[in-house]
């Protein structure tokens, strides 16, 4: 081979050479360029999965509040419709209470007018006590501002008055027709009696006659005995006291 060939071959290998190493360095580059592209990627990769996570968290909590407040919709969508139920009723109770009231004053007024005619039928102890009473609650009828329950009221309270009258033993200080002072003894509903302050003379009410009848000496003690257990200055006891058939 001559010397021509010889530098000829030198500067073909010295350029395929030069020329490989070329491509491998571009090669390398390459190969760096694309190893940042993938670290870029899989940082953009990897915000985009935590982002994706913490949004699929959000939709997770969120359906969960939806699906309570779903429930709850339907627990106050039952108790408003209950309140409206009731709503209803009391609607219905108030429209049958306004009829209530319209009736209550001239009911509470039969009931006076009723308790009345049974005072004057009835044994006059304590007539104008009793009477003054049903003067009383009548003239708190006639006021505009006491209420259906407050006349109610007053009228029974004067009927329960009245009933506790048959059911205990009174006593007071009255004046007979002619002027004598004596001592009332009233056993429930039983009888009326009187006896003067001397204990001399006695006698019982006829509610027959609408007079005093007068008694013998022998109830002279069992009527001074009532008195005293009326003041409670003796014991409750039995007394024998004279009645007329068909009162008791």
């Amino acid at each position: 081979m001559t010397k021509f060939n010889l530098v000829h071959l030198f500067v073909l290998v010295s350029v395929a050479n030069f020329m490989n190493a070329q491509d491998m360095e571009s090669v390398l580059e390459v190969g760096r360029e694309n190893q940042k592209l993938s670290a870029v990627s899989q940082v953009n990769i990897d915000a985009t999965e935590r982002k994706a996570d913490k949004i699929v968290n959000e939709w997770k909590a969120v359906a969960k509040q939806v699906e309570g407040l779903i429930l709850y919709n339907k627990q106050k969508t039952i108790q408003i419709q209950a309140q409206l139920d009731l709503m209803d009723k009391l609607d219905e109770q108030l429209v049958q209470v306004v009829v209530m009231q319209r009736q209550i004053p001239p009911l509470a007024q039969r009931m006076l007018e009723s308790l009345e005619t049974f005072i004057g039928l009835d044994t006059p102890f304590r007539k104008e006590e009793r009477q003054e009473r049903v003067d009383l609650v009548r003239s708190s009828l006639a006021k505009p501002k006491v209420t259906a329950s407050e006349q109610v009221r007053q009228v029974l309270e004067a009927y329960n008055i009245e009933a506790e009258y048959g059911r205990k033993i009174d006593t007071y200080e009255d004046t007979l027709a002619d002027g004598t002072v004596v001592n009332i003894l009233v056993v429930g509903r039983i009888g009326m009696y009187y006896q003067t302050k001397d204990e001399q003379s006695s006698g019982r009410w006829n509610n027959e006659t609408g007079t005093w009848d007068d008694l013998p000496g022998s109830y002279r003690k069992p009527i001074r005995n009532g008195i005293r257990m009326a003041k409670k200055l003796a014991p409750t006891d039995m007394l024998m006291m004279p009645v007329i058939k068909g009162e008791v």
